[in-house]
C-alpha cells in the first residue's frame, strides 16, 4: 500500500502562496484522547479569507486513521470546502465535500473543473452513505471515492483543493454588512452539524460530552465564536 500524503500540510502550504495564515490557540483541545482514540487539531484564521481547521486522529493501535482539512470563507462569498481522508483496516475513503454557504450562486467554472477531476476517477468505487440532512447543499463535483490506492486518492484530494484554492482568488470579496450575513450561513451549517448529526459529530459528543463537541465543531473547525 503506498503511503498517504499528509494534506493538512499541502493545504497550509497551498494557501501560504497567496494568504497570510495565523494559527490559533486551541488549548487543551489541541489533543484529546479517549477509549483509545486521539484527535490533534489544529485551526488558522486566513487573512482576508476565513478559517482553516486540520484534524488528524488515530485509533485501534493505528488501524484506523482519519485527517481533515476545512477551509470554511467568512470574508469571500465561497462554498465551505470539507476534505476528509480515512483508512480503516486497509480501505481508504477520501471525500472532498463542497457546501452551498454562500450568498450568491457559485459559478459554473470552478464547479466544472472540480468534476472533470471527478469523472477523471469514474472507475473507482463510489462512496455512499445514506441520506444527510446536508445533501441539499452538497455540491454534485464533490469527490467521494474509496481504493486501496493511497497515491492515487492523494493526487485526487490535492487536485482538488488546488482547484478551488486557485478559485478562491476570483471569489467576490465582502464588505463588513456582507461578511456578517456570510458568518451567520456558515455558523448556521456547523449548528445544523451539531443538531442533524453525522459520523464525526456523533463520535465526538459520544467521547466527550455535547458542550467539547459543539465547541470543537463551531469554533474550531469552522471558526464560529
Amino acid at each position: 500500500m503506498s503511503k498517504h500524503t499528509d494534506l493538512g500540510a499541502y493545504a497550509q502550504n497551498q494557501l501560504h502562496r497567496s494568504y497570510s495564515l495565523k494559527k490559533k490557540d486551541l488549548g487543551t483541545d489541541t489533543h484529546l484522547s479517549k477509549s483509545g482514540m486521539t484527535f490533534d487539531t489544529e485551526a488558522y484564521e486566513i487573512e482576508g479569507l476565513g478559517h482553516l481547521c486540520v484534524m488528524r486522529m488515530k485509533a485501534f493501535l493505528g488501524l484506523m486513521k482519519m485527517e481533515s482539512v476545512i477551509i470554511a470563507p467568512r470574508k469571500v462569498d465561497a462554498p465551505i470546502i470539507n476534505a476528509d481522508w480515512i483508512r480503516a483496516f486497509g480501505k481508504e475513503t477520501q471525500l472532498v465535500e463542497i457546501y452551498d454557504t454562500q450568498l450568491q450562486a457559485w459559478p459554473q467554472a470552478p464547479q466544472e473543473a472540480l468534476r472533470r477531476l471527478r469523472d477523471r476517477d469514474a472507475d473507482l468505487e463510489d462512496y455512499t452513505s445514506g441520506s444527510h440532512w446536508y445533501d441539499s447543499i452538497l455540491y454534485d463535483c464533490s469527490y467521494r471515492k474509496k481504493s486501496r490506492n493511497s497515491e492515487r486518492l492523494n493526487r485526487a484530494a490535492q487536485a482538488c483543493l488546488d482547484a478551488y484554492i486557485s478559485w478562491l482568488a476570483e471569489a467576490p470579496k465582502l464588505d463588513a454588512a456582507s461578511c456578517e450575513e456570510k458568518a451567520a450561513k456558515v455558523d448556521d451549517f456547523s449548528a445544523k452539524l451539531l443538531s442533524g448529526g453525522g459520523p464525526a459529530v456523533n463520535m465526538f459528543t459520544k467521547l466527550f460530552g455535547p458542550e467539547t463537541a459543539a465547541r470543537i465543531v463551531r469554533k474550531h473547525m469552522y471558526g464560529g465564536e
